[in-house]
């Protein structure tokens, strides 16, 4: 069953180009004019029920305006959005709250517009204001809470009131770690129950850790609607520079004067395709260079099956940083001892300029080792354990 269904989204804003003085324009003497800006071209969402889908993209993609389409906030200039069951939304920092009100009066109205009685509020409120940490504080006004405490009260509303559909937008990293995982931890609660969550997130990891899919903007136009993985490798190419697909090969960063090749993964026994736990692996990743680069860093990650980071580190945090590079060349990377258990372990890989952060080349979601465990133990890491028995000689001899 469809939960969200969107067809032809496009949002057009009408900018401003006056000139003159304010007190001309006051006056009406200014020399109006306008030009047409487009957030959103021709955008089609489909979520199914108990569906989770992310949405992202850089800062001024439309991935805002997206969700305010869909939740009804703002009317899209084209298309049509359908939404079934009811719908809860944060989409921006104490939206909806009243400064001069108390947060448990603020409580009452975010619901009472959610179309929640006062009596099954009355019934919740307790859960309300524990999870959102805030017993000591719900009685003052609003205005003198933090932007944490005005985000935690807002989410805490919004899934305290049994939503078919939840729309989020940038609020899962808000608050302390602690908080954080409470968020991520109701988010999966409502993902077993079969709910629909749309959410705006600049976090790759959260994607991949409770996201069925994803979709990618781009100055407001979807250039990926993809499992994870393929999404954020689209979703980086297009956040540090335009993207040239050469045919067969992967997509580069277009204007990049280095380029990657494929990577090579050596396994230590020949004709096998994955290491023992324990073993060492041994990374190769042929370059080319246009022009020569100075203060390159290469960072590797890498991650589990549910595309959670167990190692991510660079060249200068491991004290090898690397020489100018010129011309073709590889990338040795040595990779001594990897404790890891059964499974397919993704590897992302990529160079970047030291001095501002520029992403130079990567390889997102291309390549993965895999590890083979001849143990009955269980997780994701092995870790070298002894157990030993200590009695006295008086009990032994018992």
């Amino acid at each position: 069953m469809t939960a969200i269904l969107a067809q032809g989204i496009s949002k057009k804003f009408r900018l401003s180009q006056t000139r003159g003085s304010i007190k001309d324009r006051l006056a009406g003497r200014g020399r109006g004019s306008h030009q047409d800006f487009w957030a959103l071209q021709e955008i089609d969402v489909r979520v199914e029920q108990g569906e989770t889908v992310g949405i992202l993209g850089h800062n001024g993609s439309g991935k805002s305006t997206l969700l305010k389409c869909i939740a009804g906030i703002l009317k899209p200039t084209t298309g049509s959005v359908q939404v079934r069951g009811r719908v809860a939304s944060l989409l921006e920092l104490g939206a909806g709250f009243h400064p001069d009100l108390t947060g448990r009066e603020n409580v009452f109205i975010n619901a009472s517009f959610l179309g929640i009685s006062r009596k099954e509020i009355e019934r919740r409120f307790d859960d309300i204001v524990g999870f959102a940490q805030l017993e000591n504080f719900i009685d003052q006004q609003v205005k003198y809470y933090s932007s944490g405490m005005f985000v935690r009260l807002g989410f805490a509303v919004a899934i305290n009131v049994d939503p078919d559909v939840l729309l989020v937008d940038e609020v899962l990293a808000v608050g302390d770690e602690a908080f954080q995982q409470k968020c991520l931890d109701r988010v999966e609660e409502f993902q077993r129950e079969g709910r629909t969550i749309l959410f705006v997130t600049h976090g790759a990891d959260q994607v991949r850790r409770i996201c069925n899919r994803a979709i990618v903007l781009d100055h407001g136009v979807m250039v990926a609607n993809a499992a994870p993985g393929e999404a954020i490798r689209v979703f980086r190419e297009h956040l540090h520079g335009t993207m040239s697909d050469g045919g067969e090969h992967p997509a580069e960063i277009a204007d990049s004067p280095i380029h990657l090749r494929e990577l090579h993964i050596g396994y230590p026994t020949p004709g096998r395709s994955s290491i023992d736990t324990g073993e060492g692996i041994d990374l190769a990743l042929p370059f080319a260079c246009e022009s020569a680069i100075d203060d390159a860093v290469l960072s590797l990650e890498v991650r589990n099956h549910r595309g959670e980071t167990m190692f991510a580190a660079d060249t200068d945090t491991l004290g090898s940083p690397l020489p100018r590079l010129v011309g073709d060349g590889v990338l040795h990377i040595r990779l001594d001892h990897v404790p890891l258990l059964d499974g397919t372990y993704p590897l992302s890989l990529q160079l970047r300029h030291r001095h501002d952060g520029q992403v130079l080349a990567l390889r997102e979601g291309q390549d993965a080792f895999e590890v083979t465990s001849h143990t009955r133990v269980q997780g994701q890491v092995m870790l070298p354990t002894t157990v030993t028995v200590e009695m006295s000689p008086e009990e032994v001899a018992r």
